[in-house]
């Protein structure tokens, strides 16, 4: 049946949530790079992949999808988070000298710092809109607060600030992974399996 002049026709797409796989990508990488801040592994050889594919790639992949699924917090934060990991493993890389010597004597950490709270000042934002998403976010998002703030210290040198960051780095990695399993059961099931707790509602007053 042909369309009258003039009428527009909008065609809808269903797509199943990605917040579950962007999340997971999340605890998984902040799982491993936790484990090297807080000395139970060593070395970013490993951690590159991982940064890449469950940091970066599971992120963008999940943003793109969110951002077709009129989820504005989701796509923004997720797609902003993965290419934060992309940087960070680039910048790994670039300091081990996969870029060569020349470029890898240039690195100056102090500008890693001035990354990290340029990150920092977007997490702010992003936990104010946190609030009206669920409690489990807004944790997650308090620790990546604390993450990046004690990331950027350290980069300038204020050491005391790395054990911080390790920490808040593991929490953001074990409150991802109940946030993943909780809402890809819920999702699953059509019912609360596991509760992530109600928005608080202050700036839409839910």
């Amino acid at each position: 049946m042909s369309n009258t002049p003039g009428e527009v026709q909008k065609i809808s797409e269903v797509i199943a949530d990605p917040t579950p796989l962007g999340v997971f990508g999340l605890a998984m990488v902040t799982l491993v790079a936790a484990s090297q801040k807080l000395g139970w592994t060593s070395g970013t050889a490993f951690l590159i992949p991982w940064a890449f594919f469950l940091g970066a790639t599971a992120q963008l992949f999940a943003s793109y999808w969110d951002f077709k699924h009129n989820n504005l917090f989701g796509a923004t934060v997720l797609g902003a988070f993965g290419l934060f990991w992309y940087s960070v493993a680039m910048a790994w890389m670039i300091k081990g000298g996969v870029f060569g010597a020349a470029l890898a004597a240039q690195a100056d950490v102090s500008q890693m710092g001035f990354a990290f709270f340029g990150y920092f000042i977007f997490s702010v934002f992003a936990t104010v809109a946190s609030l009206d998403t669920n409690k489990v976010f807004i944790g997650i998002m308090v620790l990546i607060d604390a993450l990046l703030i004690c990331l950027a210290l350290d980069s300038w040198g204020f050491h005391w600030a790395h054990s911080i960051a390790a920490w808040s780095e593991l929490g953001i990695s074990i409150l991802g992974f109940y946030a993943s399993g909780a809402i890809f059961l819920n999702k699953f099931a059509g019912r609360v399996v596991l509760p992530i707790g109600k928005p608080l509602g202050i700036l839409r007053r839910v």
